[in-house]
């Protein structure tokens, strides 16, 4: 099958699943059709067991939108099949690339789809069954709609045999429908790379390939690299006795100072929001410094001994603030946004792991990227199959903690537990609780394509 051909094939079913539905089981459908396109007609291409994975978790990943239809499941599903495609398709290319080009088509497909000799076969007809279907049916179709306007205007009983009735059909929305399948099939199928990105590509290597070149290479052309490798080394030791000090501070104001403060919440959030952004421009300030040459430079042992206590004493932050937010949580409730500083956590711990891999390997910038990009697109993954907001629910009413009527019914996906918690307590959950349960019956009520399953095993 070929490239246009799958194009319109895909066009085709986008437009048979969205017309007149709205975004529920049609898209996960939608997307198990690509999947199985790509492992049907580019099955060659597999080489690898990461294609096998990639195709494992598309799979699982529209079941989760089918099942739950949520943003995060959105996010997996795009993610696990924009992932699979170029990595089937562009194999050479690192994963990260996808992201600018997927940016990049969003808006080049426009143009390019008019540019009919990229994508359309040549206009020379080979296939016998393509001459067919235009000698027999295409071209005899074109003869007689002709014919037929011209003698309906001379009889009316004529017209009558054939206009005598009406077709249920929205035409603006089906063009609208079919315009939005092509642009997405058409972008999906037939993306484009440009040379930058191949030329480019060898910077995203996870290991130098010019080593001799960049041992004296300084970063600022007024400084050489013995003054540069001091800079460090000065930075560094007067980073980790400030980070130390700031770890002695926190952590007293966190498990020991006795303070009592109605802003608790705002509080521990500006805190956490501290650590997040300490974090980040610490892993900012390994990269700057080992970026090139100081990652072979014998004379920056002193260089590397400094920034790895660096890593180990954020780790020691990022412990500090785990440990808080489980007390804060024990003392609080779960929400969403606890959850989410766990995920971050977990995130920065392993950023950080591949921060000391790379000093110690010698690796280059790029590899933290590479490497980071798969553990979000797992945690995405692992946010879209999990039931949070039944999880924080159940936890909550469990330990008493944060489980008010208005706060319990602005979570997603806890209908049972929620509606058996407060039939049982005689609860009220407001205008919030009114607007869940419309939600509910208009998804219950809704087509089949435009549902999200977990609303079906609801009781009404």
């Amino acid at each position: 099958m070929k490239k246009h051909q799958i194009i319109l094939a895909s066009s085709l079913i986008f437009a048979l699943l969205f017309y007149n539905e709205s975004v529920g089981v049609n898209l996960a459908i939608f997307g198990l059709v690509l999947t199985g396109f790509i492992c049907y007609f580019f099955q060659d291409r597999f080489t690898d067991r990461s294609h096998l994975i990639l195709v494992v978790t598309s799979v699982l990943s529209c079941l989760a939108f089918a099942w739950y239809g949520d943003f995060a499941s959105f996010l997996a599903l795009a993610m696990s099949i924009l992932f699979l495609q170029f990595k089937t398709q562009e194999s050479k290319l690192k994963i990260i690339q996808m992201f600018p080009l997927v940016f990049l088509n969003a808006f080049a497909s426009v143009g390019r789809i008019f540019m009919f000799n990229q994508w359309l076969p040549e206009k020379k007809i080979h296939n016998d069954f393509a001459k067919k279907l235009v000698a027999f049916f295409v071209i005899p179709a074109i003869f007689i709609g002709l014919f037929f306007i011209v003698y309906s205007f001379g009889s009316n009983h004529f017209s009558s045999l054939f206009t005598d009735y009406t077709l249920d059909i929205d035409i603006v929305q089906l063009l609208l429908i079919s315009i939005l399948g092509f642009y997405i099939s058409f972008s999906f199928w037939n993306y484009w790379v440009p040379d930058l990105s191949y030329e480019k590509n060898a910077m995203l290597d996870n290991d130098f390939d010019n080593i001799a070149e960049i041992k004296n290479q300084s970063t600022f052309s007024f400084l050489d690299i013995d003054f540069e490798r001091k800079s460090g080394e000065i930075t560094l030791v007067l980073l980790n006795i400030m980070l130390l000090v700031f770890i002695a501070t926190y952590n007293y104001e966190q498990f020991f100072e006795v303070v009592k403060n109605p802003n608790l919440s705002a509080d521990t959030h500006e805190r956490v929001n501290s650590v997040i952004f300490s974090i980040i421009m610490a892993v900012g300030l390994i990269l700057f410094y080992f970026k090139r040459g100081f990652n072979f430079d014998k004379k920056a042992a002193n260089l590397k001994k400094l920034a790895k206590i660096w890593i180990v004493l954020n780790g020691l932050l990022i412990a500090s603030t785990f440990i808080k937010n489980s007390e804060y949580i024990a003392v609080q409730g779960l929400t969403y946004k606890r959850l989410g500083v766990y995920a971050f956590l977990i995130l920065a711990i392993i950023g950080l792991v591949f921060v000391f891999l790379k000093i110690t390997k010698q690796k280059t910038n790029a590899y933290l990227a590479n490497q980071m990009v798969w553990y979000f697109y797992g945690t995405v993954l692992l946010c879209s199959f999990v039931n949070w907001g039944n999880l924080i629910t159940n936890y909550n009413i469990s330990v008493n903690k944060c489980a008010e009527p208005i706060f319990l019914s602005g979570l997603n996906f806890n209908d049972e537990a929620r509606r058996e918690y407060f039939s049982k307590n005689n609860l009220d959950g407001g205008n919030a609780e009114i607007v869940r349960e419309e939600m509910i019956q208009n998804y219950q009520s809704a087509g089949f394509l435009s549902k999200a399953l977990y609303y079906e095993f609801l009781k009404k």
